[in-house]
């Protein structure tokens, strides 16, 4: 039986995606997915109507024989304010609190990794482009895991986010940053992304089962998946 795998990172009709959120997790749980966050983009302006919207689909996902999370992206905030914003949203009801990070491809605040690190209540940092290593030993120490993405443009940086991260042993995971149908990826895919990041086999283990895992029992689940 294929292992199925675990997806931190995807997109409804709730920000910028294709796909009414309970479609979305129809779909993962048909690719093989056994956990599937919904984060759409969030600001200060959204947070409370995206984690509310997005909370009634994901308590359906228990249909489909998958666990489904209602989470955020908290895209392009200006630094300094990611720690209030990561705290509201964890009040509004996001289980999971990504941070959109330094990207290559937009144009994020500088600092902006930093102080997703640093925040208390975020639990990702998404494809954060050119990682420092004081950032990923600042994640290290406050459980923020780091992302490896399938998503074209993001993934230019998966070798850096790779090395860095592995130097010191912060946690990674691979996610897709899914805005359509067609961006979901079953295991075997993303076990590619994983060694073509630069991951060994057991770094990509890792990555792929026991960081997924430790993230859930971050959040409250049993991290069985």
């Amino acid at each position: 039986m294929p292992a199925k795998r675990y997806e931190f990172h995807t997109h409804t009709i709730y920000s910028d995606g294709e796909l009414l959120p309970i479609e979305l997790i129809r779909r993962a749980s048909v690719l093989g997915i056994g956990v599937v966050a919904i984060t759409d983009h969030a600001g200060a302006g959204n947070i409370e109507h995206v984690v509310d919207g997005v909370k009634k689909d994901c308590k359906l996902g228990e249909e489909f024989e998958i666990i489904a999370i209602p989470g955020v992206e908290l895209t392009h905030i200006p630094p300094k304010k990611i720690p209030g914003l990561a705290k509201r949203a964890k009040k509004a009801g996001a289980e999971i609190v990504v941070i959109h990070g330094e990207t290559i491809v937009e144009p994020v605040p500088e600092f902006t990794n930093r102080y997703a690190v640093e925040s208390p209540d975020v639990d990702i940092l998404a494809h954060p482009g050119f990682l420092s290593p004081s950032d990923a030993e600042k994640a290290l120490d406050n459980g923020v895991f780091l992302e490896i993405t399938s998503r074209k443009g993001h993934s230019l940086t998966n070798g850096v986010v790779a090395r860095v991260a592995t130097s010191c042993r912060a946690q990674l995971l691979v996610n897709t940053d899914a805005h359509a149908p067609g961006d979901l990826i079953d295991y075997a895919f993303a076990r590619k992304v994983a060694l073509g990041a630069g991951l060994t086999d057991s770094e990509a283990d890792r990555a792929l089962h026991s960081n997924p895992r430790d993230l859930l029992k971050r959040i409250g689940y049993s991290g069985s998946g």
